[in-house]
């Protein structure tokens, strides 16, 4: 079995690499359509439009028009997924570009209006048959060397990410018994980690110990990363406990409030303002999304790929969102969006936010979901 070793390296339409490198935990202790030349952003956050241009160089006149074409993407993407069916491989989109991809094994359906504006990408394996080569991997267990798996869509292939040397990855792979043509091997050289250190992106602190961040204001209270405190633990800035929590095997918890603390739907911007939460809805692969942490304030960068598993010290975490977003220590739990759409949890991840970094996230519609939560709207 021949198993190519490369880097890590997006398609061209999405346009970001990641870079893994290391982060650790924190205690208190320590076919285009070019897009308009301008488009209006007055009515978007200064902060947000500062961090675009900042860490994705998006001109500032284009990031309003850029945001409305990914959000009405996300719409024209879910309405493919629901046609295709089974034949569903997968969409990414390029806001810089206005393009819109969608990966199918039958290209034929791709028909009528939902094909306007749509690049159809013909490929041999539906994201249903990646990501169960990726669940096998699951059952086989990821060793302490390999640092994730995750779906590539724009290549129609998984891609496995070891610390350092590729040996360990290319010998789960081989141990799975997964098709050499359908998987990517890439060397990351730093293992990823979780980011122990809240309301929408502000500070809380567990048990009086460590910090971490908030991520959306739910009924009662709020969620954030599993692995920030266990059920039980106690919270204060805002005060409450957390009613549950699920680490490793997912990174989600929730915290009830005590009275007194009023959960909000907004985001910290760090800019002195806010981003106020409109709903849920999934972006798109390519994306830009943008996250707030108590570390490291305002980040944003792009969707890289969803249901993700990552192999943390403490054991592996799947369904992650992977992204180009940095994060560092304490930022864990902060919230992740697309424009106004509440998308995840900060997770764990590797690098840092002087050099760049790839960061996990937690779904916020499965934490939702888990618990019987409603999410609180701005």
């Amino acid at each position: 079995m021949t198993i190519s070793v490369t880097r890590t390296r997006r398609a061209a339409a999405v346009g970001a690499t990641a870079l893994a490198l290391l982060l650790g935990p924190l205690a208190l202790t320590g076919g285009a359509t070019p897009l308009p030349a301008a488009a209006p952003s007055a009515d978007l956050p200064a902060g947000m439009v500062d961090a675009l241009e900042r860490d994705l160089g998006v001109p500032r006149a284009e990031a309003g028009q850029r945001l409305a074409f990914q959000a009405d993407a996300a719409t024209k993407v879910r309405t493919l997924t629901q046609a295709l069916g089974a034949t569903y491989a997968g969409a990414w989109v390029d806001p810089a570009a206005g393009t819109v991809h969608v990966a199918t094994t039958t290209p034929t359906k791709v028909r009528g209006p939902m094909a306007t504006g749509v690049t159809t990408v013909t490929v041999e394996r539906t994201l249903a048959q990646l990501e169960s080569l990726g669940a096998t991997l699951d059952a086989a267990g990821l060793p302490a060397d390999v640092a994730t798996w995750y779906v590539d869509v724009p290549t129609n292939k998984i891609v496995v990410e070891a610390v350092g040397d590729t040996a360990a990855a290319a010998a789960l792979v081989a141990a799975a018994g997964l098709p050499a043509e359908a998987v990517t091997l890439a060397a990351a050289p730093a293992a990823p980690q979780t980011f122990i250190d809240v309301i929408g992106g502000r500070a809380y602190y567990i048990n009086s110990r460590s910090r971490c961040s908030v991520g959306f204001s739910v009924q009662g209270g709020f969620v954030t990363a599993g692995h920030c405190g266990t059920t039980g633990a106690s919270t204060t800035s805002p005060s409450g406990t957390f009613r549950g929590s699920s680490f490793p095997g997912n990174d989600y918890g929730w915290v009830q409030v005590a009275s007194g603390n009023t959960p909000r739907g907004l985001v910290d911007n760090y800019s002195g303002g806010t981003v106020r939460v409109t709903g849920s809805q999934q972006a798109a692969v390519g994306a830009y999304v943008c996250r707030s942490g108590s570390t490291t304030g305002w980040r944003c960068g792009t969707v890289q790929s969803y249901n993700s598993t990552v192999r943390y010290s403490q054991g592996s975490v799947s369904g992650l969102i992977r992204t180009t977003v940095c994060a560092e220590p304490g930022d864990s739990g902060g919230s992740l969006v697309a424009g106004t759409q509440a998308q995840g949890v900060t997770s764990g991840g590797s690098g840092n936010c002087r050099s760049g970094g790839t960061t996990y996230f937690q779904p916020v519609n499965e934490i939702l979901q888990a618990y019987g939560l409603r999410l609180i709207l701005g």
